[in-house]
């Protein structure tokens, strides 16, 4: 179900996927720095979702400034909590490198808003620690501010968050987390010898199995 949610004077383009049952809980998805909704992780995770009872909305910001991706995020969010069609208990942030940095703003925000009981949890898929070779200057300083539960998705071969340094992080981090390492992947996740669709199945599988860890969900 294609919407268009009102950003500003702007619409944000996003794509709900639609399970067949009655729905509980909800993913908001987005991409990183370049492609948008449609990037292929990103359609993979939410037909899987999808397909398993849980309601996937991603939608598409191409700004490559994270304080503005936050706000789109929040209004995301915002859409969706208020949504008639769609009655949930809570949602799910997940999203893509750059995404995955305004999402953990998006939760920091609303947290010091007091208004973050709606989010029960965020997935972080490749997450940009850090820029190639400055690995002295991390991107951690909302993760450590998180509270909610946290699953990280990376490579171990990912030029932005090297191993070590995103372990020291998450052993610091007082939120349950989690890190699902997929072995010798890059940032964008492919690996030698290893096609997208067999790792998208490992990584769509790590991400609902940790969903339901989360909520308990009931589901099939």
């Amino acid at each position: 179900v294609k919407v268009k949610i009102p950003f500003g004077n702007k619409y944000l383009d996003a794509i709900f996927s639609v399970p067949e049952k009655k729905l509980t809980y909800g993913v908001i998805l987005t991409h990183g720095a370049g492609g948008d909704m449609n990037f292929p992780h990103l359609v993979s995770l939410a037909a899987y979702l999808a397909s398993r009872g849980v309601l996937c909305l991603r939608f598409t910001c191409k700004c490559l400034n994270v304080a503005y991706r936050t706000k789109a995020f929040k209004t995301v969010v915002e859409y969706l909590k208020l949504s008639d069609d769609y009655k949930l208990s809570g949602v799910f942030l997940a999203a893509r490198s750059m995404g995955s940095r305004a999402a953990v703003s998006v939760i920091h925000q609303m947290r010091q808003d007091n208004d973050d009981d709606f989010i029960q949890g965020l997935v972080c898929l490749s997450y940009p620690l850090h820029r190639p070779t400055l690995e002295y200057k991390l991107r951690d300083e909302d993760l450590l501010l998180i509270r909610c539960p946290v699953l990280f998705v990376s490579g171990s071969a990912d030029k932005m968050c090297e191993k070590q340094l995103l372990e020291d992080v998450v052993s610091k981090m007082k939120a349950p987390k989690k890190i699902h390492w997929i072995d010798k992947a890059n940032h964008g996740m492919a690996v030698k010898g290893r096609t997208m669709d067999d790792v998208m199945e490992e990584i769509n599988a790590q991400v609902f199995s940790w969903l339901t860890e989360i909520v308990q969900l009931e589901l099939e």
